[in-house]
């Protein structure tokens, strides 16, 4: 059997959201992209609600913004690599995340996604996944976390 050849991207923008996948994600970035010197843009988006101003202050969230990239760039240094680390304030996570994709010419969206149910045993997927898998102009990588670490 042939041996696989990675997939070479030269631009990837990383969504974070905060929860225990994240670190998957990143280290995935980080190990794909090291052969093509790929930049990596790690993102979190803090959704704001409809009656509060794009421009608004979120100093109670932000703490929580900060320390999710922070994790980013400790996962970045720990493999000897490097990314750089956004916050985005926006309506909607799915459309923002597509959005800075867009804008930066990336030729690759990693999203993660938490394995949850929804009550009654459904999965549930949430709306920045199909909205991305969708409206992405590149590549999109979902990477779900593994079943039954599912938060109680």
């Amino acid at each position: 059997m042939p041996e696989a050849i990675p997939p070479v991207f030269r631009r990837a923008v990383i969504a974070l959201s905060g929860g225990a996948v994240d670190e998957t994600v990143v280290r995935l970035a980080l190990e794909f992209g090291r052969a093509s010197r790929a930049e990596l843009i790690a993102i979190h988006v803090v959704e704001l609600n409809w009656t509060q101003p794009l421009d608004a202050d979120v100093a109670e969230r932000s703490e929580e913004a900060q320390r999710v990239l922070d994790a980013a760039e400790g996962v970045a240094e720990a493999m000897h690599g490097k990314l750089e680390a956004v916050l985005v304030q926006a309506r909607d996570v799915g459309a923002a995340i597509v959005d800075e994709a867009a804008a930066r010419d990336a030729d690759l969206l990693i999203l993660g996604l938490p394995y949850r149910t929804r009550f009654g045993g459904d999965f549930a997927i949430g709306r920045a996944v199909p909205y991305a898998l969708k409206n992405a102009p590149c590549a999109v990588w979902v990477v779900r976390e593994p079943m039954g670490e599912e938060p109680q």
